[in-house]
């Protein structure tokens, strides 16, 4: 089966920040109005049309013309425990398992306000996601980093020691747990999963796994689910999926929770009762059925290698620059470079390197927020040839 991922499609005007944004005033350079091509290689949104699955099973809800109250169908469940057990290899769920979030970020609050306390302290790796450091902070709860450290060969790792001491000496009850890492990109081997999750047993921690990335695996990476290592692990981690990276479908609330522990499942479901909000849109709900079906996991299949060949080019541009270091990402589609030593040798800022690539129109996002200090982060769903022109631009530039 053939699936398009060569289209150039215009953006502008269409609903998407990461087009529209880049011509508008915000935390971030402008794209001038001069560059009438840019390549939206900030924010993690896929520059791909969604799989034919998806549009197909909202265009034949759409036929049906009356949207009120509704109750998820039995499809919707269905769709969710095939699909996480065809790439997950999960067989242990069930529909009693699942439950609708109208976002990670939400469905993380709503777990922390059942198992910790207001200005509660969460331990989260650094670098770490935008969204949780600030979902974090608006709620009340304070954000503890772990940074992440680099092996001799350059990978990615926890520090269990700096771990132990934070949640002892912090007395700390949950953690944050990103699988795959964003924004680094690394897929923990099942060893490390296993060493963390042991970790979490031994301090009685609460783990929230967001592993909303865990479908986009690069050149062969496979996902090791952190409910599946261990019967503790299973009953003490409340685990949050979406098919929103995986499908394009960020503009579709999508989410779901994952908590096969039925005590913490019935304390989750009425923290997310109260607000009367956090129900399932219609239209999002046909495009999970359309997503998991294997028609969607087809298109998933077909898109992976494109997002591997990009990541290479990429990579391998980034890795010839003098003074830009490079850990390849292993899952998602997003690199994360660190230009410290290229700032020293060329006298630049990490702002002026910025305000230079968005001049370009390669608008690449800046990762300090993302605590990682003269780094940034570049998307690399897009088309291949849009990512070899963004390679020529940034050429002239670095």
């Amino acid at each position: 089966m053939d699936f398009d991922f060569t289209t150039v499609w215009e953006r502008r005007g269409h609903d998407a920040i990461a087009v529209d944004a880049l011509y508008e005033e915000g935390p971030h350079p402008r794209v001038p109005e001069t560059v009438t091509d840019p390549l939206p290689m900030w924010i993690a949104d896929m520059n791909f049309a969604t799989a034919p699955a998806v549009t197909k099973a909202i265009g034949e809800r759409l036929a049906h013309p009356l949207f009120g109250y509704f109750a998820p169908r039995g499809e919707y469940y269905e769709a969710i425990l095939r699909w996480q057990k065809a790439r997950n290899g999960r067989s242990d769920l069930t529909k009693e398992d699942i439950r609708f979030e109208n976002g990670v970020l939400g469905g993380v609050i709503n777990a922390l306000n059942v198992c910790c306390s207001r200005a509660d302290k969460v331990l989260v790796h650094s670098p770490v996601y935008v969204g949780f450091t600030g979902v974090l902070a608006n709620n009340g709860y304070q954000a503890v980093h772990s940074p992440l450290i680099k092996d001799a060969q350059g990978v990615w790792r926890m520090d269990f020691d700096d771990m132990e001491k934070k949640v002892t000496e912090q007395k700390i009850h949950a953690v944050i747990f990103c699988s795959p890492h964003n924004p680094t990109g690394r897929v923990w081997e099942k060893e490390e999963v296993e060493a963390f999750m042991d970790f979490a047993k031994r301090h009685d921690l609460t783990v929230l796994s967001d592993e909303i990335w865990s479908d986009l695996l690069l050149d062969g990476h496979k996902h090791v689910p952190t409910q599946s290592v261990s019967e503790d692990a299973r009953m003490r981690t409340v685990t949050f999926h979406a098919p929103t990276k995986t499908f394009s479908l960020a503009g579709l609330t999508g989410s779901y929770r994952i908590c096969p522990n039925k005590k913490m499942q019935e304390r989750l479901d009425r923290e997310a009762s109260l607000s009367h909000f956090n129900n399932l849109n219609v239209l999002s709900m046909y495009s999970v059925i359309g997503a998991f079906s294997p028609e969607g996991e087809a298109w998933l299949d077909a898109l992976l290698p494109v997002l591997s060949d990009n990541v290479r080019i990429l990579t391998d541009f980034l890795q010839g620059i003098p003074g830009v270091s490079l850990t390849p990402p292993e899952g998602t589609y997003m690199l994360f470079p660190d230009f410290t030593e290229w700032c020293r040798l060329h006298g630049r800022t990490l702002d002026d390197m910025l305000t230079a690539a968005w001049a370009a129109g390669v608008a690449i996002q800046d990762g300090r927020p993302f605590f990682g200090e003269n780094c940034v982060r570049i998307n690399a769903a897009l088309p291949t040839a849009r990512v070899r022109e963004a390679v020529e631009r940034l050429r002239k530039i670095l």
